[in-house]
């Protein structure tokens, strides 16, 4: 799991949060108290006209005390309006700040380190917390932080009355205090445990409902469905430990309540039988304790979801605690395309290597395509090469430049990933496409189009560029969402592209147009392909096979067809199971290539290409 928070640093971050906000946590606490402190002089202005009619003094007596009432509702109403108004906008303001350091910290978070977790993790966290912490911050904090310096300041007031009054009502608080700390002991871990538990459950319907071609494909629905009932069962059981914890809460605060009453009023008796007090004083006392259950109850009550929120809380300050990325303090800048790797070991779990001692060098514009079937490292060295994972062993050179002396803009503007999983934006087309280059034109847009033949079907949209497309919009085919990548790559103009299976879900019919459109994509480019497609490595000036790990061959289509040795084995089956010949189209997938287990994961059982490492969404620009 990615990392929590310890309470201690949880509270140290919220200080840090509201440093700079100073001056409006200072306002908000001020009009807050005087808000609370102007409510409690109902109570004394209600015991004096007690006292008005206990002594038959004439009606017009309390004409004033009501008069009081009355501006002290409106004055109250008004200061606490504007009081829960600074507390909100305080929250709110905090939380955004942590929002977007979580946000930041989860974008940059290397990939190795997001998989292991889990997407499901890092999802329940950005949804499930976030939205946990923001109607605490809407909600629980504004009413508490009121409730809280309604109980200080009426007990305050019960001393100023009487110092025996303040002393009977404190009977009530070793139940309350007691109840709290039992409260707090158990609930603190049980809340914990539902937010991991919620992630898990979230982690395991994302596998089963995303894979669900791959569950289908082995016949795992059952097992799937018993996974995914266990850990719902698992969240049922927490939540309702959670309700059986707030009952036996709100039993032992009734008790409280009752045991508190009793003691003022018995006191109340005993100081008016023997005068030290009067009726009105007494009646006082009683309104300002019976006053406490609505303030005590909901700061009580809201203990509740300061426990759900604090623990969100924790797990957001965890990932947003997480150092940043390293800046280079003097970034070197590559002096071509050329891209070398050397040496290069890698290990998703230690003990099982993907990659032994790899070494590749492509020239500047040379086109090399990684083939070999599936688990052969293809997928692990393509995403080295790109930055996205750092190798255990051996060095990344871009441009004659160790990939560690590059800042993150330099590598941004120089390499570009894209993959197999291609994730369209919400939103216009033309945004989607600007997230490439934000200073495009509408002509360099169409150009792009164009380039990976997309401009066609572009023109034919409702409203064209400005058709919103995605979540909520039109819906692209797997083709079309594969052009609108590869038109991203052209606009963002890297001089080094890397392809990691960027054709492959474009189906049959498409392919070979797909294909295509890939190669004026990268046309220029320094380009390494991780091929689907064999007539892709064909078209290639290089091909790389990769067995186990390792580069076993090098060369040229035909030399290496010459040569009669892995890649010619893997050509015959390709050319046997199509009967085409290399310009064909494709219109079977090949068994080596997407039937195999998958590719660097050691045991993996999902027929498609997707390594530990693959990134769980679409082209990537590291």
């Amino acid at each position: 799991m990615l990392p929590t928070a310890s309470a201690r640093r949880t509270r140290a971050a919220v200080r840090e949060l509201l440093r700079p906000h100073r001056p409006l946590a200072l306002a908000a606490l001020v009009t807050t108290v005087a808000a609370t402190a102007v409510g409690l002089v109902v109570q004394p202005v209600l015991g004096h006209i007690v006292d008005v009619v206990t002594e038959a003094r004439p009606v017009g007596a309390i004409t004033v005390p009501v008069m009081l009432l009355a501006a002290v509702a409106v004055v109250q109403g008004a200061a606490t309006g504007l009081g829960l108004s600074l507390v909100s906008r305080l929250g709110e303001t905090v939380l955004a700040r942590l929002r977007e350091r979580f946000v930041d910290r989860a974008l940059n978070l290397p990939l190795e380190q997001v998989e292991g977790a889990g997407s499901g993790d890092l999802t329940a966290r950005v949804t499930g917390d976030v939205s946990l912490i923001a109607d605490a911050v809407r909600n629980a904090l504004p009413e508490l932080t009121r409730s809280v310096l309604a109980i200080v300041l009426t007990l305050g007031a019960l001393a100023l009355l009487d110092w025996r009054f303040f002393l009977a009502a404190l009977l009530a608080v070793p139940v309350q205090a007691h109840t709290a700390r039992w409260y707090i002991r158990n609930a603190a871990p049980l809340y914990a445990e539902q937010r991991i538990a919620y992630g898990a459950q979230q982690q395991q319907l994302l596998d089963s409902i995303g894979g669900a071609p791959t569950v289908r494909a082995f016949r795992l629905e059952k097992e799937h469905t018993e996974r995914v009932t266990e850990r719902s069962w698992s969240v049922v059981a927490l939540t309702m430990r959670g309700v059986q914890l707030v009952l036996r809460f709100y039993s032992r605060l009734h008790l409280a309540e009752f045991t508190g009453l009793a003691a003022v009023l018995v006191a109340g008796f005993l100081l008016v039988r023997t005068d030290a007090v009067s009726i009105g004083t007494a009646t006082a006392a009683a309104l300002y304790f019976h006053s406490l259950f609505t303030p005590v109850n909901s700061a009580l009550m809201l203990i509740d979801d300061a426990q759900s929120a604090t623990a969100g809380l924790a797990r957001l300050v965890g990932v947003a605690d997480l150092p940043p990325a390293v800046r280079v303090e003097r970034p070197a800048v590559p002096r071509d395309a050329s891209v070398a790797l050397g040496g290069i070991a890698h290990a998703y779990r230690p003990g099982h290597p993907v990659l032994h001692g790899v070494d590749l060098t492509i020239a500047p514009g040379e086109r090399v395509a990684l083939v070999g079937a599936s688990g052969a490292g293809k997928t692990t060295l393509a995403k080295i090469a790109a930055g996205i994972h750092r190798p255990f062993e051996g060095t990344v050179r871009i441009g004659g430049a160790e990939l560690d002396s590059l800042d993150r803009a330099t590598l941004h503007r120089t390499v570009a990933l894209i993959t197999q999983d291609v994730h369209v934006f919400a939103g216009p087309l033309a945004d989607d496409l600007r997230l490439a280059r934000p200073d495009a034109t509408d002509a360099e847009l169409r150009e792009a189009l164009d380039v990976v033949s997309a401009l066609s079907w572009a023109d034919l949209l409702p409203d064209g560029l400005a058709t919103v497309v995605g979540e909520g919009g039109h819906r692209l085919t797997s083709a079309q969402s594969q052009q609108l990548a590869l038109a991203r790559l052209v606009l963002a103009d890297p001089p080094v592209a890397i392809l990691d299976e960027a054709t492959a879900e474009a189906g049959s019919a498409g392919a070979r147009a797909l294909e295509k459109a890939a190669a004026r994509a990268v046309d220029g480019r320094t380009a390494l392909i991780v091929a689907h497609r064999l007539t892709q490595a064909a078209s290639a000036d290089r091909i790389v096979v990769m067995e186990a790990g390792r580069t076993v061959e090098s060369g040229t289509h035909d030399e290496l067809r010459a040569a009669n040795g892995r890649y010619a084995a893997l050509w015959e089956a390709w050319s046997y199971s199509r009967d085409t010949t290399p310009g064909d189209a494709t219109p079977r997938e090949i068994a080596s290539d997407d039937a195999a287990p998958r590719d660097d994961t050691p045991g993996d059982t999902t027929p498609r290409d997707t390594a530990p490492g693959d990134a769980p969404s679409g082209d990537t620009a590291p």
